[in-house]
């Protein structure tokens, strides 16, 4: 039987990041992978002569090496950076409606505001009195929760204490009269998977501020070389990585992790497991139900599960100029609908006129894909509901009469594109739910309604000692909050390792 300081389930954003950090530390870790490759939804696969990208749309909180990020510094201290290549995003985003409507925002603020004034003159004096708002609650956010105020105050952050809990539709039916205005100042909406209705005005505010101050980055190679590149650390600085390899069972005794059982049938024995899988399989897959504690059940009960999405992966056989696609990042929009309306689109099966972001990485980087060609992913949010729902003689049908409906709302915006197609592939929600491994094709984890927002996230800590969450389902989603919940992770246990060490050192002398 082999015994490891910590075992890590699961090779995502989280895991890895938590893996890397324990080992770099010297500790004994073992990662366990169910999958042939890492990464999770951080990751890619191959069609044709494509390597497409799953997920990563615009990696936020990198920063410049003269103005890092957070997730900058994060990865640099995990000796990651000098493997990795990045390239900034020169714009903000794109918006798109079928009746000829294009904006373009920057990723500088002052540029933004006056494109914005530009195309809204009606509406000048509010888009900069939003903008300000936006600037000030954001500084207070950092004040507040980044560099960890001990003694925060309504004197101190009074943008805070007004607006951290109103959602981002109202804050905006407040400054604004211009439906479309709303629509395009709210389309990061589909980043964190609640509709303004529902969506703190914190996120809102916190996600434009953060690629603003720290601007979007493409990784060369995809999110795939993030994983890759975190996984080589691992195990250079000693850790134990297995693939095609889950967790069985986590044994538990008498409320403290024992040890974990894997799906080769081997039992390893630890005292911490970190989960990068979601609570609800966690607790009711890999745990006795003698250890689920009523809290435990009432916190799962209590929380919505996210959305998950259709995604269309789209190889073309010329370049994106071709197509008429000039920025990376593309919100294709039918509708100015911001309200709960939004949640009857992502509950029914058809594609109509849902909110579409296509995102074409080869505008960015001309090397993304193969010479003379392009690769676009285009994804709408969908509950996974009612795709299980669906009989299976009627699944692809229906998966297919999606992706047209799809593709001819990309047509409507770029028409050269129906001319250069050469590789589709299609995910559903039962897609991701059979290579995430999530409840539902749950893509953001646990849906952040204001009730779960930061201010009130239970955090990643198990009432079982030893055990803790990373990942999106411990706290925000996203590529950056997921890598660094993985580093946070890991610190924590170290430190729980040193004071159960001193309270043992202590009891025997």
């Amino acid at each position: 039987m082999q015994a490891y300081d910590v075992v890590v389930i699961g090779a995502g954003n989280g895991g890895l990041t938590a893996a890397a950090k324990l080992a770099q530390e010297g500790l004994n870790a073992l990662l366990l992978e169910r999958h042939n490759i890492p990464g999770g939804a951080a990751t890619s696969f191959c069609r044709g002569r494509f390597e497409f990208e799953v997920a990563l749309h615009q990696l936020s909180g990198l920063g410049t090496p003269d103005k890092p990020g957070l997730l900058r510094l994060q990865l640099d201290k995990l000796g990651v950076m000098d493997d990795l290549e990045f390239v900034e995003i020169s714009d903000f985003y794109h918006v798109a409606t079928p009746d000829g409507f294009r904006i373009t925002l920057k990723t500088n603020r002052e540029e933004t505001i006056a494109v914005l004034k530009d195309q809204f003159p009606h509406e000048k004096d509010a888009i900069q009195r939003y903008f300000d708002l936006m600037a000030s609650y954001a500084n207070d956010m950092v004040g507040a929760f980044i560099f960890r105020d001990p003694e925060p105050s309504r004197e101190k952050y009074p943008n805070l204490y007004q607006y951290a809990l109103r959602n981002s539709k109202e804050i905006l039916d407040e400054y604004f009269s211009d439906p479309l205005l709303k629509a395009v100042l709210s389309v990061y909406w589909g980043y964190i998977g609640v509709p303004p209705t529902r969506l703190a005005f914190a996120y809102l505010s916190m996600i434009l501020f953060q690629y603003m101050e720290f601007k979007p980055y493409h990784v060369k190679g995809g999110s795939q070389a993030i994983s890759n590149a975190i996984l080589n650390k691992f195990i250079s600085n000693g850790g134990s990585a297995r693939f095609n390899c889950g967790a069985k069972k986590i044994i538990v005794d008498d409320g403290q992790i024992k040890g974990v059982i894997t799906d080769d049938d081997d039992e390893v024995t630890t005292r911490y497991v970190v989960s990068n899988i979601s609570p609800i399989a966690t607790y009711n897959h890999l745990m006795d139900p003698e250890h689920i504690s009523q809290d435990v059940s009432v916190e799962m009960k209590s929380r919505n599960l996210s959305t998950s999405a259709l995604t269309m992966f789209i190889g073309f056989d010329c370049g994106p100029e071709q197509l008429g696609i000039t920025e990376s990042t593309n919100f294709l929009m039918s509708s100015t609908d911001i309200s709960d309306g939004l949640f009857d689109r992502m509950n029914r099966l058809d594609i109509k006129d849902e909110l579409m972001v296509l995102s074409c990485y080869d505008v960015t980087d001309p090397e993304f894909s193969p010479a003379g060609t392009c690769q676009a992913n285009v994804v709408t949010l969908k509950y996974g509901e009612p795709w299980l729902r669906i009989p299976p003689r009627q699944y692809h049908d229906v998966k297919f009469r999606c992706a047209d409906a799809m593709l001819k709302r990309i047509y409507e915006i770029y028409p050269e594109a129906k001319n250069h197609v050469e590789e589709v592939e299609v995910g559903t929600p039962l897609t991701h739910m059979r290579y995430l491994g999530h409840p539902l094709g749950a893509i953001y984890g646990y849906e952040m309604l204001t009730k779960d927002s930061l201010f009130f996230q239970p955090g990643r800590h198990s009432p079982i000692n030893g055990l803790s969450f990373v990942g999106g389902w411990a706290g925000d989603n996203g590529f950056e909050p997921t890598l660094r919940s993985g580093i946070s992770a890991a610190k924590s246990i170290i430190r729980r390792m040193g004071q159960d060490k001193n309270n043992f050192t202590n009891m025997s002398s």
